[in-house]
């Protein structure tokens, strides 16, 4: 949960304030009066939501605060954007029988074989149902989900565990899949990677539909709900997720999970507000209690009261109104007042976000995270898989700029039975180019498939955690190497792709006049550019408070790299979660940023906060932002600019 007074807007902490609008003494808050103004200007735009720790903070016709105190509000993770108030419907796994055990005679291995591999053939058969009706109806990324499961149902290992275990151990098929099963789960659980770890639950559903069978157990289905709900689970299976009603599912809310789970993949993809990793939801929300999933903001209120009810309904019409009046602008440029024009991309980690990136209106994909190739379950990362994966996205964008990273594995995204994950260290570890320039052989399949693909559209490749011209020049020439291979296989490749690197180490910032006299551009990784400037593990929620991208040694390491990029005729990208902050959006005008990446919901509110502003009042902005000694003043001083620019909206 938050610390008590604080505002969080946009995911970002602003400093705090008190009940009757002034500054809370001692932390370095703004003036009540300047932060109501400020977030009285925003607050209409989708994606922002103003919260309280104990309450909601809402605006009355004279933009007084209120709190709602008799109701409960948690903060999670924001899985996919949007909100939704409904009934709550707990999805819980307590109906789950108990496995029986007891011993078997040495003959009757055998026959506990055979009904093994009859549960396998009957459960085959369900996923294959399944997997041929998500094919039509959702689309690839959803039905690989599936065929991941096939793979696990056929696996040799798998199989060959529980023959060996039945002819040793002389127990039951249910015990011994359930024991095995456990083995394996605790392997993927013990992961510091939580991509990983969240593969555990594909082993842990594979294994329950097995013994489904064999106990001639039918739970409930998700895909028979009648009515619309706020669906509650811990843990919500991806099978469970793929049959389930997409029409009757208003929002989902879930103790556990991630970004990158695949309930959150398919929450998006399904366009269902979802709020992930809340620990203790199905705990404290009753069966058919009401409930409000603000997706957006990662928030969820339970219980809540009229003025709760009527205050959301009135930011869910807002929301919808905004978003549908943004959305004009798609085809607009993000051009400034002044005539200033700048370029707004999108990320992307999966090729399913690609109908989402176009419907906002991305310019092109500004990042595109290649190692969920070698992450996601049932994808071998050989080369012509990537290729296949990497020319899918070029075709689909056109003429549109596509700027794939090369692997960025270690640190907190581990590939499993390579990378050690008992290292002391990881985030300054075996990772991203260090690891790829380990791995040589590894390293130029992704760059041949990547030169492959360039013919198919308009490619640009970048690598990750530079760290100074050592490793740039080392990443050259095993690009040149892989360039080498293919001409001499006949395959062809553009010549003229770009290259450029990721400025997210400070060593990189600093000595960013260097590395731009070869590189063809810079795209700025604010995300580890924190963290790693300011000596923040950005995942311990204890110091997370500390990870203040404001914070003035930052912004200088900011606008160091963009200086450097522009004295050598190159732009300056930013791929990091600062650019999709429309409270960011003037201040990085302002220090010179020329291309802006981010999820592609977050493209219109930052596209209009942009139309709206002059590049001459960003570049004073920035000036004095620049000039200030502390990230509270920083965030004082944006707010007042944006009170002052954006009250009329």
């Amino acid at each position: 949960m938050p610390a008590r007074g604080l505002v969080y807007l946009n995911g970002r902490q602003i400093p705090a304030f008190n009940a009757e609008n002034r500054a809370a003494p001692g932390k370095g808050g703004i003036p009540g009066n300047i932060k109501m103004k400020a977030l009285e200007a925003i607050r209409g735009f989708p994606g922002v939501l103003i919260s309280h720790a104990d309450a909601i903070v809402t605006f009355d016709s004279g933009a007084s605060i209120g709190y709602l105190r008799k109701m409960e509000c948690l903060s999670g993770i924001s899985a996919s954007s949007g909100s939704a108030i409904g009934k709550a419907f707990l999805y819980l796994e307590d109906e789950a029988p108990e496995i029986p055990r007891y011993g078997i005679q040495k003959e009757q291995a055998g026959k506990e074989w055979e009904r093994f591999l009859s549960a396998v053939g009957e459960a085959r058969a369900e996923v294959e149902a399944l997997l041929a009706s998500s094919s039509r109806e959702m689309g690839r990324e959803q039905a690989e989900l599936l065929e991941a499961h096939l793979l696990m149902l056929e696996d040799e290992e798998f199989h060959s565990r529980i023959k060996g275990s039945l002819e040793e151990r002389l127990e039951n098929v249910e015990w011994v899949i359930r024991d095995i099963a456990h083995e394996f789960t605790q392997k993927l659980l013990s992961s510091p990677d939580s991509y990983i770890r969240e593969r555990a639950t594909d082993i842990a559903d594979v294994a329950r539909r097995i013994i489904y069978k064999l106990l001639s157990i039918r739970k409930f289905s998700l895909a028979d709900l009648t009515e619309e709900v706020i669906l509650v689970v811990h843990d919500l299976l991806p099978m469970d997720a793929l049959v389930m009603n997409k029409e009757k599912v208003k929002g989902i809310v879930m103790d556990m999970g991630s970004r990158t789970s695949h309930t959150a993949i398919l929450a998006r993809a399904f366009e269902i507000p979802a709020v992930l990793g809340l620990s203790r939801a199905t705990r404290l929300i009753d069966n058919g209690g009401q409930v409000i999933v603000d997706g957006t903001a990662g928030q969820v209120v339970i219980d809540p009261d009229a003025a709760a009810l009527k205050h959301y309904k009135s930011v869910s019409s807002r929301y919808r109104r905004s978003a549908k009046e943004l959305l004009q602008y798609k085809d607009y440029p993000a051009e400034t007042t002044d005539g200033h024009r700048v370029t707004l991309k999108a990320n992307i980690e999966f090729p399913e976000e690609l109908e989402q990136v176009l419907r906002y209106g991305a310019e092109g994909i500004g990042l595109y995270r290649s190692e969920f190739l070698f992450l996601s379950p049932g994808h071998p990362a050989e080369e012509e898989v990537q290729y296949q994966a990497y020319r899918k996205v070029l075709k689909a964008m056109g003429s549109r700029p596509v700027t794939i990273r090369t692997l960025d594995l270690g640190g907190d995204k581990l590939l499993p039975n390579i990378q050690d994950i008992d290292e002391k260290n990881p985030l300054l570890g075996w990772r991203a180019v260090r690891f790829c320039l380990s791995l040589p052989e590894l390293f130029k399949a992704q760059l041949r498939a990547l030169l492959r693909a360039s013919v198919e559209g308009n490619l640009r490749i970048m690598f990750p955690m530079i760290s100074g011209m050592e490793e740039f020049i080392d990443v050259l020439t095993v690009l040149e190497e892989a360039k080498e291979e293919c001409r001499k296989k006949g395959q062809p490749y553009n010549e003229a792709m770009p290259v450029g690197i990721m400025i997210e180490i400070p060593s990189a910032a600093v000595i960013a006049d260097i590395l731009a006299k070869k590189a063809d551009f810079f795209s700025l990784g604010t995300n580890d550019l924190v963290q790693y400037s300011l000596a923040v593990d950005r995942g311990n929620e204890k110091i997370s408070y500390l990870a203040q991208p404001f914070h003035p040694g930052v912004l200088r390491l900011i606008k160091t790299a963009i200086d450097a990029a522009h004295n050598q005729g190159i732009k300056a990208a930013l791929c990091g979660e600062l650019a999709g902050d429309p409270c960011a959006a003037p201040l990085l005008l302002g220090l010179g940023l020329d291309e802006f990446s981010m999820n592609a919901s977050a493209l219109p509110l930052v596209k209009k906060i942009i139309r709206d502003s002059s590049m001459e009042d960003c570049r004073a902005l920035a000036a004095e932002a620049l000039a200030c000694s502390s990230w509270q003043r920083i965030t004082l001083l944006v707010e007042e600019w944006m009170a002052e620019f954006f009250s009329d909206e």
